[in-house]
């Protein structure tokens, strides 16, 4: 295992630099070194330690950094560094016995450049310079089978112990119901890993971007990021954004309960904002970065509508932030750092607003989702994102290497919500892996990476073949990264399972009974669980029925954003179920999700891809159990595409396409805007008709005259 690093921000960087140095080539130990956190504050001070060891062998080494040959009041940093940790740890009571700290906690100051640095390293005050740091670890003691104390320790320090819990208290009765079940799920993930980490505390000037799939801990990760930026720099302005509109207050939770933890202090919401990415006029909470950037630049501001209305409805947001920025973007700085989530959602155009609204050091944090659009990265190259200088050259570079050796690029590939068979089958249904191929094409795919290390990337290893085009590959998931604690609380059947039904009454009376076995039976509380409909245009219709079933039962419900505030998902204040259309529902999780209407997905027409990838955004909010419903035949294709899934072992089995086929699969089932779709929509009905009249006699081929015919004929030999 050896040392894993993670540099935060220190003024002491060449003490750091030679620290880390030593302890990357110390043979005989394993941990963590952390520069730069945690954060310790008193109601006076709060003061980042300098540097801080996590071992299993030996505990918490402190290292009292000192750059000069002059170590200067040594015995008071040490003593005022060693208090306040142990402060804070003794509030874990897993982490204490007899009013002692379990961990052995040990402290020396560090001089590279101070002469004859080390006295008695069992003095009570041990100081070191660079060749005598390893005696002084030499001499700790060692407990050799201190794995659970480490993993403990690291809960208390990364400040996360609560984060997965349930939003309200659980009380269980029953040791093996799905309610006590998901309380044991939401206790076993307590610690960031070291990517995690990496992601929360090394900082860089200028851009650094975090990928990684649906659960890999993005939200919490910014949230993290932003608390430790504000304990740093507390006279920071900074801005958190974000599109799903209830992310909000889940922001806000975490940002305030990881501020109090790491420096005693509810943050400065005057300087740091949570603050949505479009906006509009009115109170304060419906202001936006968007928002900011035309008043800035006294630009007509759109709203959804307009935007809507000009743009069409799914390119709404790209061409407001389009028409703002326009052939040039003027830099007015407002914020020093700009942390973005679900950066997928968002067009290049409003990263490029973000990052005209910072200070010249560019602090720039984006985050999004390797696999939530399936069809590639989502979003461009930082190089072609933030253009070029006057010279020619990239304004950003994420190959540039950072003064302090922190990462640019992270990549988060361990899933800690989805279980693995939940996440492969999402992956599967949404790539179109085992999807029957229509009669004129050569792959079942909808669409697959146009990079196959992508694959690799988040997660999944190649069990059998190679991930090269006209190739057959076999994809799988590691324990490492999908964690066995996700699948083994229940068999893989319960895990996920699917549903069809002959029609959407019976459809809607199946779920309403099942939701009130699953609140009087199963233990489960009601933001336990979500209802989506993939559709987000037909969700409120579509509910309906289900809702007033579910109101005959005695089970209160709500629509998330439409019968509630939209910042509003869950109603923790109530036992209400939430229903979501696929939007409102990214960002957000709970232990069981059921999918409604999901007969969709076998539609062969334009957009499959958009509405197999609302399948598997869908699938992935879950953080146990999974049920997929449809009607029809439609739903038995889709529900044998996940039969095959299950026969696989939940493997990827595939050919991998060539690229002719992937460019193919980028036309025949594309997106199109709502006018083009009418456009074709419209023709159709034409053709038929007209291919009606020419059958009956109606119509003579002559009537349409040779020009027309001849173009037909043509389009028709050319498919």
């Amino acid at each position: 295992m050896g040392i894993e690093i993670i540099r935060g921000i220190t003024e002491k960087n060449a003490a750091s630099r030679l620290l880390i140095e030593v302890l990357e080539n110390y043979p005989t130990l394993n941990g963590q070194l952390y520069i730069g956190y945690p954060i310790l504050g008193t109601f006076e001070t709060r003061t980042p330690i300098d540097a801080l060891l996590i071992s299993p062998e030996i505990g918490l080494v402190i290292f009292d950094l000192v750059e000069g040959n002059i170590p200067g009041d040594f015995q008071s940093r040490q003593d005022e560094s060693a208090t306040r940790l142990d402060a804070k740890l003794k509030v874990h009571s897993s982490l204490v016995s007899k009013r002692n700290l379990i961990p052995n906690l040990s402290v020396v100051t560090y001089g590279p450049a101070i002469p004859n640095a080390l006295n008695d390293a069992t003095a009570e005050y041990p100081i070191a310079n660079n060749m005598a740091v390893e005696a002084f670890l030499d001499s700790l003691p060692r407990s050799p089978d201190n794995e659970a104390v480490f993993d403990k320790l690291l809960s208390a320090l990364q400040n996360i112990s609560t984060i997965r819990q349930s939003r309200t208290k659980r009380f269980v009765e029953q040791e093996n119901s799905r309610g006590a079940k998901l309380k044991k799920l939401e206790e076993k993930i307590a610690t960031l890993d070291s990517a995690q980490s990496r992601a929360v505390i090394e900082t860089v000037r200028g851009v650094q971007r975090i990928r990684g799939l649906a659960g890999s801990g993005k939200t919490i990760v910014l949230a993290l990021k932003a608390a430790y930026l504000h304990a740093q720099y507390p006279n920071w302005k900074i801005a958190v954004t974000f599109y799903t509109r209830s992310l909000k207050s889940q922001l806000k939770r975490h940002i305030n309960n990881f501020c109090i933890s790491q420096t005693g202090e509810e943050p400065d919401w005057t300087r740091i904002k949570i603050i949505h990415a479009w906006g509009s006029s009115g109170s304060e909470d419906k202001d936006g970065l968007y928002y900011q950037y035309c008043n800035l630049h006294n630009i007509s501001h759109l709203d959804y509508t307009s935007a809507k209305n000009k743009f069409g409805y799914e390119a709404a947001f790209r061409g407001a932030c389009d028409q703002a920025i326009g052939s040039q973007i003027i830099e007015k700085p407002v914020y020093d750092a700009i942390l973005v989530d679900e950066a997928q959602d968002l067009p290049s155009s409003f990263l490029q607003i973000c990052y005209s609204l910072l200070t010249p050091d560019k602090h720039l944090v984006y985050a999004y989702d390797e696999l939530q659009t399936l069809s590639g990265p989502s979003v461009p190259p930082p190089e072609q994102l933030f253009g070029q200088t006057a010279d020619g050259l990239p304004k950003v570079s994420l190959a540039e290497p950072s003064p302090n050796g922190a990462t640019r690029d992270i990549i988060l590939d361990i899933c800690y919500r989805n279980s693995r068979p939940v996440l492969s089958s999402a992956h599967a249904l949404g790539f179109g892996i085992y999807r029957k191929p229509p009669k004129d094409k050569s792959t079942g795919l909808v669409q697959m990476f146009g990079e196959p290390s992508l694959w690799t990337d988040v997660g999944y290893s190649v069990k059998e073949g190679e991930l090269s085009p006209n190739e057959v590959v076999r994809l799988s998931r590691t324990t490492r990264t999908s964690p066995e604690f996700l699948e083994d609380h229940s068999d893989s059947n319960d895990l996920i399972q699917f549903y069809t039904f002959s029609s959407s009454e019976e459809q809607s009376e199946w779920l309403a009974q099942a939701i009130k076995c699953n609140l009087d039976e199963d233990e489960l509380q009601g933001d336990d669980i979500i209802v989506i409909n993939p559709d987000p245009l037909t969700t409120r219709s579509e509910v309906g029925p289900i809702r007033g079933i579910l109101r005959t039962l005695g089970v209160e419900s709500h629509i998330a954003g439409v019968t509630t505030e939209a910042d509003v998902f869950f109603q923790s204040d109530s036992s209400s179920i939430t229903f979501s259309g696929i939007n409102r529902a990214k960002g957000n999780e709970a232990g069981l999700v059921y999918i409604i209407n999901a007969q969709d997905c076998h539609a062969s027409s334009y957009n499959l891809a958009r509405i197999r990838n609302r399948l598997f955004t869908a699938m992935t909010r879950s953080k146990a159990w999974v049920r997929v419903l449809g009607v029809g035949t439609g739903m038995k294709a889709v529900e044998a595409e996940f039969n095959k899934i299950v026969q696989e072992g939940f493997d990827l089995n595939f050919r991998y396409p060539t690229e002719k086929e992937r460019s193919e699969l980028s036309i025949s089932y594309r997106d199109l805007e709502s006018t083009t779709k009418k456009k074709i929509d419209k023709g159709k009905k034409d053709l038929i008709a007209l291919a009606n009249s020419i059958e009956s006699g109606e119509i003579l081929l002559e009537d349409l005259g040779p020009d027309i015919i001849m173009k037909l004929r043509g389009l028709v030999s050319e498919q």
